[in-house]
């Protein structure tokens, strides 16, 4: 099964990652398209660097130094996957990858980089409206002072009966 999983740098998509190495350890046989897409160059940076060629090597860098731990994620897990990156908007950009590399699924984080972390992000909504294959949202795990709130509110209900 050849599982896309986009990388945007933030610690939620190397979870999503994870959970893609989780299945394969659980048995899964699975193949990883690493994909960061990078956003089109503005109009002020065409205007200042006049040379499109160079301000997608940039894009490209840039797309390759945010997926380098998901790279090693991969490597360590052993598993065989492919890196790209695209530049462009965003959810075009992934569907067209997913079309492109025959991708079975999509696993990725219920949010991108500065989201508030109740809501589904407008990139995971596009891929959940537009996808054609089943997308898996990796949600954040709590952090450990959530889960110590969480206690102390079962300690009350307890301290109640």
């Amino acid at each position: 099964m050849k599982l896309l999983v986009p990388i945007d740098g933030s610690e939620l998509a190397l979870q999503a990652l994870q959970h893609a190495i989780d299945l394969a350890r659980a048995g899964l046989d699975i193949e990883l398209v690493l994909a960061n897409v990078q956003e089109p160059a503005s109009a002020y940076e065409l205007l200042t660097l006049h040379d499109a060629e160079a301000l997608a090597e940039v894009a490209v860098g840039a797309g390759r130094d945010l997926m380098a731990p998901a790279v090693q994620l991969a490597d360590i897990a052993g598993l065989p996957y492919s890196e790209t990156v695209a530049v462009g908007d965003v959810v075009p950009a992934l569907l067209e990858l997913l079309e492109e590399e025959g991708c079975d699924a999509v696993v990725m984080g219920s949010h991108g980089m500065g989201l508030v972390r109740s809501a589904l992000g407008s990139v995971s909504r596009g891929m959940l409206e537009h996808a054609p294959v089943p997308v898996t949202f990796v949600k954040a795990r709590p952090e450990p002072e959530e889960e110590a709130e969480a206690g102390d509110d079962e300690d009350l209900a307890a301290d109640a009966d």
